[in-house]
């Protein structure tokens, strides 16, 4: 098994909050200049509360620290397999998305490159797991 070990600016719990409010002033900057203002500073409000919300539940909630700042094997396991079934689940809807496009007589687009980076991802990484096992 691979043994990923995180720098210690990961284990902060202010790691999590300073992550969302980067993503959430990148979103916003974005939408501003999409002059979509009022959306964007939603959009920060949003991932920024979010992040508040994971700050204050990290000292309360052994799933949360588990999320963000005490990484033992149980959790390190639970998380490959949520990212694994989140990974199949945004997979399936977007074939969906490409059959429903393609049964509307269109060809399938976005749909059709989003498959095609998740099944290219894939393989990919399957070979370098494969060499590196």
């Amino acid at each position: 098994m691979i043994k990923l070990r995180s720098p210690a600016i990961c284990r902060s719990k202010w790691f999590t909050p300073l992550i969302c409010l980067g993503l959430g002033v990148l979103v916003f900057a974005v939408s501003a200049l999409g002059g979509q203002l009022a959306a964007g500073l939603v959009s920060l409000a949003v991932i920024a509360g979010f992040g508040l919300i994971m700050l204050l539940l990290t000292s309360r909630s052994e799933t949360i620290r588990g999320l963000t700042v005490a990484r033992d094997e149980r959790f390190a396991q639970l998380d490959l397999r949520a990212t694994a079934l989140s990974g199949l689940v945004v997979l399936l809807a977007a074939l969906v998305g490409w059959l429903v496009e393609v049964a509307r007589g269109h060809n399938g687009h976005p749909y059709d490159w989003l498959l095609a980076a998740g099944g290219l991802g894939y393989l990919v990484s399957f070979v370098c797991f494969r060499w590196r096992g």
